[in-house]
């Protein structure tokens, strides 16, 4: 069977690798968008002495899960003056990289109205000007530098918007463990697991390749062993390094397939019961596993070589893992009755991500 993988994004990745910002945008007049404790960190001052008269100004009142309450202002004031950078440097998390893909698509009005009423329609568009976006991930997890989605959220009305565009490929990725060294515990589990959904999601899905498979692999193999050992020595580089790229092949992975079951369900269990992504999406991982076995002997072959042969051990196994990250892997932890976790689980299955799941082919 004939498959095919695509990945335009150019990927600079190693210790120090920030320092290749510059050649990268090649004098490119920029706005830097990223989270509010970069300025304390240092992270904004060191982004200056690098581009110099070349950073035209600073961004950094992004929140998480963008939502369109926060968004709509800042977009209109970002595309007041179209001319006014060439370019959007996003330094920070998955909420940072998915507020700079907010701006960077541009509309005939230059209005937040208008981009939601085209996301709204779920249909592809094409955007009135695009700004090249340089992603630089401080965080372990995301896989948004390479990938062309963003999320955003409409809390109020309880709806969430996929942003997916050909033009919402980055133009290039930095991956700079050093920059990861200050995330805290809690952030470097959850956003951990994210890189573990993605992996493990683009294994058990309709979607997948050899090349999206090998990614995958190399990163569950890679967090099952580090993310342990980084919770336990937050400062150690090497370990951050590994996640890095674990994060990043997890990046790879997906962005080939797209996500699939656990996904789906993380937007409900978001929404309305507040879990951070990262949780929401992993915690049931050991559910959708058991879902996913003996669904496709292709896809059979690939989990065994993660999980071993037998379901029951390597559900427990994949248990115990998150578990022993402080993670609980039941729906009644988060306050869901079982008859409501079945239902939420059959809508997911039927939404666009839970329809990319080997399970819901099966089942239909």
């Amino acid at each position: 069977m004939p498959h095919a993988y695509h990945n335009p994004v150019s990927i600079h990745c190693g210790r120090g690798s920030l320092e290749r910002l510059p050649t990268i945008l090649a004098g490119r007049r920029v706005v830097v968008v990223t989270f509010p404790e970069a300025r304390e960190l240092g992270l904004v001052s060191r982004l200056r002495e690098l581009l110099k008269d070349s950073l035209l100004g600073v961004i950094d009142d992004v929140r998480p899960n963008p939502d369109v309450a926060h968004l709509s202002a800042l977009y209109n004031r970002f595309w007041q003056s179209p001319e006014a950078c060439d370019a959007i440097v996003a330094v920070g998390g998955g909420s940072a990289i998915d507020t700079a893909k907010a701006l960077m698509v541009g509309t005939a009005s230059g209005q937040f109205d208008e981009l939601v009423g085209l996301l709204a329609t779920g249909k592809p568009f094409a955007p009135t000007s695009v700004k090249p976006l340089i992603a630089v991930p401080t965080t372990a997890g995301t896989g948004s530098e390479v990938t062309p989605w963003a999320t955003i959220w409409d809390a109020a009305r309880q709806k969430k918007y996929s942003l997916h565009l050909d033009a919402t490929w980055p133009e290039a990725a930095i991956v700079d463990p050093e920059l990861m060294l200050s995330v805290p515990a809690g952030t470097t589990v959850s956003t951990g697991l994210d890189a573990l959904s993605h992996a493990l999601e683009s294994v058990w899905n309709v979607n997948a390749n050899p090349i999206s498979d090998t990614f995958a692999i190399s990163a569950v193999q890679d967090i099952f062993e580090c993310l342990p050992a980084l919770r336990a020595d937050l400062g150690n580089i090497e370990l951050r390094e590994r996640m890095a790229l674990a994060a990043l092949k997890a990046g790879l992975a997906f962005s080939n397939t797209k996500t699939a079951l656990a996904h789906s369900i993380s937007y409900e269990m978001t929404l309305r019961y507040g879990l951070a992504h990262g949780i929401a999406c992993s915690f049931t991982l050991p559910i959708v596993l058991e879902k996913a076995w003996a669904r496709s002997p292709d896809r059979d072959r690939t989990l065994q070589r993660l999980f071993g042969p037998d379901l029951t051990i390597g559900a427990q196994r994949l248990r115990d893992f998150l578990q022993g990250l402080g993670v609980k892997t039941e729906f009644a932890d988060y306050g869901v009755a079982d008859s409501e976790a079945a239902a939420m689980i059959a809508r997911a299955m039927d939404g666009a991500r839970g329809k990319n799941f080997i399970g819901a082919v099966s089942a239909q």
